[in-house]
């Protein structure tokens, strides 16, 4: 058996392991989502830009396991029923990012479901606290997909130390660069109460990822990725500043770098090519999201295989901690 790290989300949530897995828009399925919590951690279903038929679709594939769902929050603002709908299907627990969650954490307390805030900056963690969220993200720059400017490694213990003074009985969850036992381990020793992790799970059999970008990852190293506003726009999704997107630096990033605005003036021609190459796979001219993680990423096993790795590693590591001590 997979050695056990309890702490006050395995408590708290009733799981076996301090791992989430994040909700990754479009990516993050309800099997996958399932097969995490499956293993003892607790899998979130990628809510996203707000399709109603697929977060239908995501909860039907979860089946009867417990699992959460998260939103784009600025996204959701303009599908408000859609917060209803995952309400409907009482999930372990709610994640709101990227916009202000207050306007609808009346709704997920009265549901009685936990809300989590992922947040990307000190301010970003207050609006959480006046929100009541249960669970705060800390997520650092690293991560793969949408973002801000913190680095992981300062930003959780900064978020630690200001949690513990106006909100002590919050959780928190580290995220951002965040793909094995070391990872896990470290984010415990930060002051964290667990790990959100995105990549690593993206880069997993039950993963709604394309096997060609499964590939681009796992034969990538960190220093190949980038953070862009080309992806959004060719997608045309006004994203709010300070957000933009960490993605694999290949050829479309590439040919498109610094060139924002022409990429703008010429999107009739390039949407639709882009939305070829993503039904395609294709690594090279459409983007694959992924973050610096991929560095640590060499197979693509199953989300179970990811949680058992890493929950034991971890252990393992913080178990001979005591090595240092003279």
């Amino acid at each position: 058996m997979t050695a056990r790290l309890a702490t006050r989300l395995t408590e708290r949530l009733g799981i076996v392991h301090p791992i989430l897995s994040a909700p990754m828009a479009l990516a993050g399925g309800g099997a996958l989502a399932a097969a995490v919590s499956n293993a003892g951690g607790l899998g979130l279903i990628g809510g996203g830009y707000g399709e109603g038929a697929w977060i239908e679709q995501q909860f039907a594939a979860a089946g009867n396991m417990q699992v959460g769902c998260g939103f784009i929050t600025w996204s959701m603002a303009r599908k408000p029923e859609l917060l209803t709908q995952a309400l409907a299907h009482r999930p372990a627990a709610l994640m709101l990012s990227f916009g202000d969650p207050r306007p609808f954490a009346a709704g997920i307390a009265a549901a009685g479901v936990p809300l989590i805030c992922q947040c990307q900056t000190l301010d970003h963690v207050r609006q959480g606290l006046e929100a009541g969220a249960a669970i705060v993200v800390a997520q650092g720059s690293e991560a793969g997909g949408h973002g801000a400017s913190r680095a992981t490694l300062p930003f959780v213990p900064e978020a630690a130390d200001l949690i513990a003074r106006e909100s002590p009985d919050t959780l928190l969850l580290a995220a951002g660069g965040i793909a094995d036992g070391r990872g896990l381990a470290a984010a415990l020793m930060l002051g964290a109460d667990g790990v959100l992790v995105g990549t690593r799970f993206w880069a997993s059999r039950e993963a709604l990822v394309h096997e060609r970008h499964h590939a681009a990852a796992v034969a990538a190293t960190g220093d190949e990725t980038v953070r862009s506003s080309l992806p959004d726009i060719v997608r045309q999704l006004d994203w709010p500043k300070p957000f933009d997107i960490r993605v694999s630096n290949n050829a479309f990033i590439a040919k498109w770098a610094g060139r924002d605005a022409e990429l703008m003036g010429a999107i009739e021609t390039e949407a639709p090519t882009y939305r070829e190459a993503v039904t395609a796979g294709d690594p090279d001219k459409a983007a694959v999201i992924f973050g610096e993680a991929a560095g640590l990423i060499s197979d693509i096993p199953s989300a179970a295989e990811i949680v058992e790795r890493m929950a034991a590693e971890a252990a393992a590591l913080l178990g001979r901690a005591g090595r240092y001590l003279a």
